[in-house]
């Protein structure tokens, strides 16, 4: 006996695709499970055709005039659905921001250190925030970390650009960069 609802039993709607009789239009574009386009029809007369297939009718564009309907399996068809969605996040680069904390009277090797592991993050495409944190009576000279983040910026020259321009918050001195492209 064949299933009321093609090749499953009801299909599971968490992606908001309308299915068989849920497609509420008053005409539809039917496509064919082979890609041909059957022509406008009413949604019940596309569905009876999905059934003779043992097939589900699937509303693919939803906002077209009218509506565009295929006939394929729904669970399939999710299927390659998450397939594709999933490529389409395995491609992408997620940039990380990575922090660098210094003091307002930094030692030539450690700030030589500094830039070193600087320089390995904007390598590795990620951003990096440098952090200058103010104690006592350092707040009363907040320049010497703008000064820092300044001589930061002529270190990398044309090899970043700059996100948050250095500036004073508080007890701290900040500017975010990232790799230029």
């Amino acid at each position: 006996m064949a299933r009321p609802y093609g090749n499953q039993q009801r299909p599971q709607k968490g992606d908001g695709t309308r299915t068989n009789e849920d497609i509420k239009a008053r005409e539809i574009r039917v496509i064919g499970d082979d890609g041909e386009l059957i022509g406008v029809m009413t949604p019940q007369e596309g569905l009876s055709r999905a059934r003779e297939a043992g097939l589900d009718l699937v509303e693919i564009s939803p906002n077209a005039t009218p509506p565009v309907c295929k006939i394929l399996d729904y669970g399939k068809y999710r299927y390659e659905q998450q397939k594709k969605a999933s490529e389409a996040k395995k491609k992408q680069k997620v940039q990380d921001i990575k922090e660098i904390m210094m003091r307002p009277a930094i030692d030539d090797h450690d700030f030589d250190v500094k830039m070193k592991n600087a320089n390995k993050f904007i390598d590795n495409g990620d951003k990096v925030k440098f952090v200058i944190r103010y104690r006592g009576r350092e707040l009363s000279r907040m320049h010497l970390g703008i000064d820092i983040l300044n001589r930061v910026l002529a270190e990398f020259g044309d090899k970043v650009k700059v996100d948050h321009a250095p500036k004073a918050e508080g007890r701290t001195a900040l500017m975010v960069v990232s790799p230029a492209k």
